[in-house]
């Protein structure tokens, strides 16, 4: 398939390029930046803004014809004004959509996020059919639920769209969560709260896979559009446990007493402690984001575990990296590293 692919510069889509053209898919991976390392292992690069409508439909991956779109690209994050959100995370997405469709894509597959349905209570277990969350003050889960709605609302026979939810990637060459937990665990200001809660998180190749699956699916005409799908690692681990395992891999070297979490706080303590920063962040207009955000805290303290039983019976869907064998593969990558 001739495939158009956002975020290939990003941890999740150079992975799920790298599936692609590993399976013999010709793929368009539409940048922002000279992207000479997608080039090299075998991507033809579209250079262009998803921002600027104008030059997006300009963009010759039209005029090359594709099958289908992945799209990856996202403002990620916990804070900060609403409207950067929604303009990265809806307003690119309802114009890369539409576009796709009118110009003959027939299928589109959206990367979502599980904080759709974050509404601060307990999500232990839970299927698809938990309704969206609408509250506007978290900006990241709020845009990709507008996101999400639109892309799912666009459904049709000649253009088919299904919607992914993947929890937490972590893996090599994670840009995210895991240089932050480093970070802080190497100042000696890594706190946590106490809780047994438990969450799924997904490793980076299982959440790429899961990509593929859906394309593939959508491509052969099977009967999921429309759908949404949780995307998790399918071995759920409280919050503590988890950072342990992630840092006790990172850091094989390096671990003294002084790298473990440290922690002090009640998960009660929690939520006030939250909004406080988040109050003074706001009233003293600081830079950066607070240590703690409230939507942060609940993600923390109370559950996040999925049903995967549609996308394992729609999809196909089984994690192919097991937990133990992804903290094998990321300590052998720092270790790689460190050489």
């Amino acid at each position: 398939m001739k495939i158009i692919l956002t975020g290939g510069q990003g941890f999740l889509g150079r992975r799920i390029l790298e599936f692609l053209l590993a399976k013999g898919h010709t793929v368009l991976a539409v940048v922002r930046r000279t992207a000479p390392e997608l080039t090299a292992l075998g991507a033809e690069i579209i250079l262009t803004n998803l921002a600027d409508l104008t030059t997006l439909k300009a963009a010759p991956c039209w005029s090359k014809g594709v099958d289908g779109v992945i799209h990856c690209a996202a403002k990620s994050g916990i804070w900060g004004p609403l409207n950067d959100y929604i303009q990265a995370n809806f307003i690119i997405t309802f114009n890369l959509a539409t576009l796709a469709r009118r110009l003959g894509a027939t299928w589109f597959v959206y990367t979502s996020s599980p904080s759709v349905i974050h509404t601060g209570q307990p999500l232990a277990g839970v299927d698809e059919s938990v309704p969206y969350a609408e509250n506007p003050r978290h900006g990241y889960p709020y845009s990709k639920m507008l996101a999400e709605r639109l892309i799912l609302s666009l459904n049709e026979p000649s253009f088919k769209t299904v919607a992914l939810r993947p929890h937490l990637i972590w893996g090599p060459g994670d840009p995210h969560l895991l240089p932050r937990l480093i970070q802080r665990a190497r100042s000696g200001s890594l706190f946590l709260f106490k809780s047994t809660a438990l969450i799924d998180a997904t490793y980076i190749d299982n959440a790429a896979h899961a990509h593929i699956l859906a394309a593939e699916k959508l491509a052969a005409g099977a009967e999921i559009g429309g759908r949404v799908y949780f995307i998790t690692q399918g071995e759920p681990l409280t919050a503590i446990a988890m950072i342990e395992k992630l840092l006790a891999a990172a850091l094989p070297l390096q671990s003294p007493p002084h790298l473990r979490p440290k922690f002090q706080l009640p998960a009660t303590w929690s939520r006030p402690v939250s909004f406080l920063l988040e109050t003074v962040w706001s009233s003293l207009k600081l830079t950066g984001e607070p240590p703690l955000t409230r939507f942060l805290a609940e993600e923390l303290t109370l559950p996040h575990w999925f049903n995967l039983s549609r996308a394992r019976v729609e999809l196909g869907y089984k994690p192919i990296v097991t937990l133990v064998e992804g903290l094998n593969r990321l300590a052998a990558s720092f270790e790689i590293n460190q050489q």
